[in-house]
């Protein structure tokens, strides 16, 4: 915690800012091992420059703030209170430029914030923040590795019960349960089972569309783990499917292949992308891969770098993130092939171990 708290402290040296606040509640536990969901309630890191940071939070949350949180200024507010009063009480001088979560904070707590400060200038740390957190330490890696496990085995379990006439949410209950079982916190995101043509729907919400034999079956799941998620997804074949599928589905495995090949430190990440992105054109479906190649994740499931064909931001050693191409044919179904990678000094190396080969099930 200290050496992240020393991190946020350098942040608000170079930009200048009088005080900071970290809104939200992944960020909060980041920096001070302290993690609740407030809901509608006020709660906030508060980084006076200069001073030693506090935490502010409803006085539910605390008792376990004080166990937990490697800050020792914990104050609380009551239902009854206006927060951002508490808040004004709290802090100390004239504070003219402040530090927020943009991407975070509603209008709402951005006025409370500026009635509280009296500043006039806020800046958003969003970017900044995010290149702090970008870096996964040893610890970060172990606990990523332990969520990844978990979904595996989750994964692996719920595949016994697949057969045709079980319904999506038949298997997406059954996969929520056994990851729990294996000590899963809960699902990172919501869990997405899809079967036949519902495969060719990248973000598709699972129902009760049945499982077919000779169609796709698809899933798209993780966990959180001590605090940090894995990201999963896995294509398979319910009984024999057609040739084209197959084609479809060796064409994705290639591009997966390529994207995790071309990953080392000093490539930009637009890079990755393409290397991806280029297997699947020149197979002639490049019309058919309609999102970027992968995402940073963490503490959260969608976290900095975003790998897309136009960023051009270097991969650094430290990084952790998705590699998922896919294949999308309406009428047809599609396929998504998905791991999370790790960027070491000389390349990469693969965290999952899920099989990709084309593996049937259900017969």
């Amino acid at each position: 915690m200290k050496e992240r708290l020393d991190k946020l402290n350098t942040l608000l040296k170079v930009e200048a800012l009088d005080v900071a606040f970290i809104t939200s509640p992944k960020l909060v536990y980041y920096f001070t091992g302290f993690y609740s969901d407030p809901h509608e309630r006020f709660m906030a890191l508060v980084c006076p420059r200069g001073e030693e940071p506090f935490l502010l939070v409803p006085v539910l949350d605390y008792e376990k703030a004080v166990r937990v949180s490697g800050v020792s200024r914990i104050y609380s507010h009551e239902d009854t209170d206006n927060p951002y009063e508490v808040l004004r009480g709290l802090l100390k001088g004239t504070y003219v430029r402040a530090g927020i979560q943009a991407e975070h904070l509603n209008v709402n707590r951005y006025h409370g914030l500026m009635e509280a400060t009296g500043a006039k200038d806020f800046v958003g740390m969003d970017g900044k923040l995010a290149d702090i957190r970008v870096i996964k330490s040893e610890d970060e890696v172990v606990a990523i590795k332990k969520a990844i496990v978990c979904i595996e085995d989750a994964l692996r379990s719920t595949l016994s019960i697949v057969k045709p006439g079980i319904t999506e949410l038949d298997i997406v209950a059954e996969l929520e349960y056994r990851m729990k079982k294996l000590g899963a916190e809960g699902p990172s995101f919501d869990t997405m089972v899809l079967a036949g043509e519902k495969t060719g729907l990248p973000h598709g919400i699972p129902g009760y569309e049945l499982v077919r034999e000779g169609e796709l079956l698809l899933f798209d799941c993780g966990v959180f783990v001590d605090g940090y998620a894995s990201d999963i997804t896995r294509t398979f074949a319910v009984g024999e499917v057609n040739d084209k599928t197959k084609e479809i589905y060796n064409i994705v495995l290639q591009a997966n292949e390529a994207m995790i090949q071309a990953v080392r430190p000093g490539v930009t990440l637009g890079s990755l992308d393409l290397a991806a992105r280029q297997v699947i054109i020149d197979h002639g479906y490049g019309e058919y891969f309609n999102h970027r190649a992968g995402h940073g994740f963490g503490m959260e499931i969608h976290e900095y770098p975003s790998i897309h064909g136009k960023n051009q931001d270097l991969v650094r050693e430290g990084m952790v993130f998705t590699a998922e191409p896919g294949i999308y044919i309406s009428g047809l179904g599609g396929v998504r092939i998905e791991d999370n990678v790790r960027v070491t000094a000389n390349g990469v190396e693969v965290l999952t171990t899920f099989s990709k080969e084309l593996t049937v099930i259900g017969v």
